[in-house]
């Protein structure tokens, strides 16, 4: 059942035939949806993608949450949520609401709703949007495992039916927007048994809800799909737009966003990878950035993800339609490649470091890359990010490089050096042609060859199917990027061409700030759709830049899971209903683990957040009451209220326990 669920539709009707999920997979076409009426701020594709984030006070400290509302408002925030767990808290919002309008700031308010329908009712009356979980609006999560029969589920709807409907009727009176929000790690008991913990699952959950406000005609409804993945949180959205399409429902707007990616970079990494792959496709109409920060910290980079698309359209070169499309965008699968050196085949992505602005003169200068040379026992050190490769153009090193390091030299360059076997060549499309028709001197195991869409030749195609040396360094000077480079992945896969492929981008006019939004999305989208066998990032040249960068390109290769090799954290941005001080504890944890090498640690403010939440993670650190935490081993509860001045230490001596606990290195400092 799964799989037929997951099968992309095709059209070739068009010249551009996508699958339902994007309006065109080479055009940057915005999806028409209907319009959401939100208080005076409305939400749909005749509007512009709009900002939102969440306040972190305590709903009931009522000007807390009124100064720290404004001060998101002045960030950019058009949309203001606030949660309300229970029914005190939903009575609050008009305290709130009120003291917002007195001092002239009529931006919409959200209620965040989780367990408390009585709480739904009443925020409805009085905010002009509610956010219902479909997997906790009407469900208790026991996690069990229930054979249902067709007469049972179907029982279960219409109890869900009668648990719902006063919410639809109440939003349809008082003309109150509605998002059914559907978190990965929240699914319930009875769409788990039935679906699996899969994105399928995730879009059914949305759409039992949906159905019933369609059958009370009751339309202003905004639909979102999070996880804390980034690669299911891409592929549920997708496959919701296709679902919405097929069963005749609406084009609602969708309501994008990672859920608990994190703090700092890691956190910015993972939610453009995860937002920007949809923007990419025109997805998208709301974008709220979750990180373990202030809210006003938020709204700054959503708004930065939302501005590459403000001129797309007109600033984009046409890129070649596509009539057959062979990647499932629903499924994660890895673009099949044969092995040149460790590239492809069943290596990680490889990391390029772009040193070719610079003369690589000594040992030093690869400090930024993860290179240290110690000078007392004549020896290289590497850490977990050290780079594979270096780029040098047309300067080779001055030096011997590391074993753990390979240079790469522009092609004229190489032929000039003495040891043409350690190092590798990297040739234009134009010199790669040249240099087979004229038998001229090539590398034996790996030549690179840079390639953009246009230069991708049938005389090139069949030079990749013989030459198996070939590693392609691909680039794009087009603003809609990670499409036309998808395009070129696209032709190799339709072509059966296996050659592996480093994707290359240039960030020498984006400011710094942006880089890590502007390359999570570029690099990620592609690796989300298992397309990319190496990154090479390039900025302005200047030294500071190697470690920013070589750090930017293991995060996303992190981020999209393909490469793993630092500590995880899947924390939560804290709300009202957090238990405890989010930001100080992360900071805590990273610090006393980050050199855990592969471990996901999930972080959580409180139950709502909890064991769901962190999906993946092999551990949970969760709020249950004031200063009382919970752990968990995966999603299994294993220490009870533990006080929080010991939850760190009980934390790592839980990670002991299963033998997962390596002692941090002293690491030298240059």
């Amino acid at each position: 059942m799964l799989d037929s669920l997951l099968t992309p539709s095709i059209s070739a009707a068009t010249p551009d035939a996508p699958v339902l999920y994007t309006p065109s997979l080479t055009q940057y076409i915005r999806r028409k949806t209907v319009t959401v009426n939100i208080g005076d701020v409305p939400m749909g594709s005749d509007y512009p993608i709009r900002v939102q984030s969440m306040t972190t006070v305590d709903t009931m400290d009522t000007q807390g949450s009124v100064e720290q509302t404004i001060r998101m408002i002045e960030a950019g925030c058009e949309y203001v949520r606030i949660t309300a767990p229970s029914v005190k808290e939903a009575q609050n919002l008009e305290n709130i609401r009120k003291e917002l309008r007195a001092r002239g700031y009529t931006t919409p308010l959200v209620a965040d709703i989780h367990f408390t329908p009585n709480a739904a009712e009443l925020a409805a009356r009085i905010v002009e949007k509610v956010r219902i979980n479909p997997g906790n609006y009407a469900d208790r999560k026991r996690f069990e495992y229930i054979d249902y029969t067709d007469a049972a589920y179907a029982a279960e709807l219409e109890r869900i039916r009668d648990k719902f409907l006063p919410l639809v009727r109440i939003c349809k009176e008082y003309g109150t927007a509605m998002r059914i929000g559907t978190n990965h790690g929240s699914l319930s008991d009875r769409i788990l048994s039935r679906y699996g913990d899969t994105p399928v699952g995730m879009v059914e959950s949305a759409l039992e809800f949906l159905r019933i406000c369609e059958d009370e005609h009751y339309y202003n409804i905004v639909l979102s799909m999070k996880s804390s993945n980034p690669q299911v949180m891409v592929q549920a959205y997708r496959l919701l737009v296709q679902r919405l399409d097929e069963g005749g429902l609406k084009p609602y707007p969708l309501h994008l966003g990672v859920t608990e990616a994190g703090e700092a970079e890691d956190g910015r990494i993972k939610s453009a990878l995860g937002i920007g792959t949809l923007l990419e496709d025109g997805i998208g109409d709301t974008v709220r950035v979750s990180l373990t920060e202030e809210p006003e910290r938020e709204a700054p980079v959503a708004q930065a993800l939302i501005d590459r698309y403000t001129n797309r359209a007109a600033d984009s070169q046409p890129i070649p339609g596509i009539t057959t499309y062979p990647i499932n965008p629903f499924q994660y699968t890895r673009r099949t490649t044969h092995e040149v050196a460790n590239f492809g085949g069943q290596n990680v992505p490889r990391v390029i470091a772009d040193y070719s602005q610079l003369t690589v003169l000594d040992h030093d200068i690869l400090q930024p890359i993860g290179h240290f040379y110690l000078p007392v026992p004549d020896k290289w050190r590497m850490n977990d990010l050290g780079a594979d490769y270096i780029y040098t153009g047309s300067k080779p090193a001055q030096f011997m490089l590391p074993n753990g390091l390979k240079e790469v030299l522009d092609y004229a360059a190489w032929k000039t050096i003495a040891d043409q076997i350690n190092a590798f060549p990297v040739l234009t499309a134009e010199e790669f042609l040249a240099a087979h028709s004229q038998s001229a001197q090539l590398h034996t195991r790996l030549n690179f060859v840079r390639l953009s869409l246009p230069e991708l030749s049938d005389e090139l195609l069949n030079l990749l199917r013989v030459d198996k040396t070939v590693v392609l360094l691909v680039s794009t000077t087009n603003a809609h990027a990670m499409p036309e480079l998808r395009r070129l992945f696209v032709q190799l896969m339709n072509q059966t061409i296996t050659t592996p492929v480093v994707v290359q981008r240039s960030y020498a006019e984006v400011p710094q700030e942006d880089e890590p939004l502007y390359a999570s999305t570029d690099v990620g989208g592609l690796l989300i759709d298992g397309l990319g066998d190496g990154i090479m990032l390039s900025s302005s040249g200047e030294l500071g830049s190697l470690k920013r960068l070589n750090s930017l390109a293991f995060g996303i290769l992190q981020a999209a899971r393909t490469r793993i090799t630092k500590t995880e954290y899947i924390s939560c941005p804290s709300c009202g209903r957090t238990l405890f001080d989010l930001q100080e504890t992360t900071a805590t944890i990273r610090q006393r683990t980050d050199h855990l090498k592969g471990v996901k640690i999930g972080i959580m403010g409180c139950i709502v957040n909890g064991p769901g939440e962190m999906a993946d993670a092999d551990y949970g650190y969760v709020g249950i009451g004031r200063d009382k935490i919970a752990l968990y081993r995966g999603q299994q509860v294993v220490k009870k209220s533990v006080p929080a001045d010991r939850a760190v230490d009980e934390l790592i001596e839980l990670i002991r326990e299963d033998n997962r606990w390596i002692e941090p290195e002293k690491v030298e400092t240059f």
